[in-house]
C-alpha cells in the first residue's frame, strides 16, 4: 500500500513540476465589454512578452499596436505603442521580445491587442512571463482588426478573490516532499 501511495505522490509531484507553463487555445474575439481606458501602469513588476508574428501576415507593418493583459482581480498592464517600424518590429515570421513594466498580477487570464493603421498584422502567438504567475501562451493566428481591442478573456473562469500566496507553483513544490517523506515512513 505504501508503494502505491508513493507512486501516486511521485506522479502528482511530476505533474506540478512539469506544468509550469499554461497554454490557452481558442479563437480571439473583439473585447467590447472590456474597458481599458483607465489603466494606470503603476507598480513594480516586470513582464517578458514574446510575440510571434505569423508567416501569413503582411511582410511588415507600420501600424500602431498596443497591448493590454491582466488577471481576474483587476490588475492590468498596458503597453502603448509596442510597434517600431524603424526596427521592422512585427515582420512576417519574426519573434519580438519586450520588457513591460506595470502592476504586479496573479495568473494572467486576459490579453488584447489594439491596432490602428492600413497595413494589417497577424500575430501567431503571445507568451507572457510574470513574477506571480506561470507563463501563459495565447494563440491568435488571426488578423487583428483596426480600432478595437482584440484578444482573449478567460478571467470569468477564475476565482473571485485573490489567493493568499503567489500562485507560482512554489507552494506545491515545497509541500509535496513532506508528503513523500510521510509516505515512506
Amino acid at each position: 500500500m505504501k508503494a502505491v501511495s508513493f507512486l501516486f505522490l511521485l506522479q502528482l509531484t511530476s505533474i506540478f513540476i512539469f506544468s509550469q507553463s499554461q497554454s490557452i487555445v481558442s479563437q480571439p474575439q473583439v473585447l467590447e465589454s472590456k474597458d481599458f481606458s483607465n489603466i494606470q501602469n503603476v507598480g513594480g513588476c516586470s513582464f517578458t512578452v514574446v510575440i510571434k508574428t505569423s508567416c501569413s501576415s503582411v511582410s511588415f507593418t507600420r501600424d500602431q499596436i498596443s497591448l493590454v493583459f491582466g488577471d481576474a482581480y483587476g490588475n492590468q498592464v498596458y503597453a502603448p505603442r509596442i510597434d517600431d517600424p524603424s526596427t521592422r518590429t512585427f515582420e512576417r515570421c519574426s519573434t519580438d521580445t519586450f520588457q513591460v513594466n506595470g502592476p504586479c498580477t496573479y495568473q494572467i487570464c486576459h490579453v488584447a491587442f489594439y491596432r490602428t493603421g492600413m497595413d494589417g498584422w497577424k500575430p501567431e502567438s503571445i507568451k507572457i512571463y510574470g513574477y506571480n504567475s506561470s507563463p501563459v501562451t495565447f494563440y491568435y493566428n488571426a488578423f487583428v482588426p483596426s480600432g478595437v481591442w482584440f484578444g482573449f478573456d478567460y478571467c470569468s473562469r477564475t476565482a473571485q478573490s485573490p489567493p493568499l500566496l503567489p500562485s507560482n507553483g512554489k507552494l506545491f513544490l515545497t509541500a509535496i516532499p513532506g508528503f513523500l517523506l510521510n509516505a515512506l515512513v
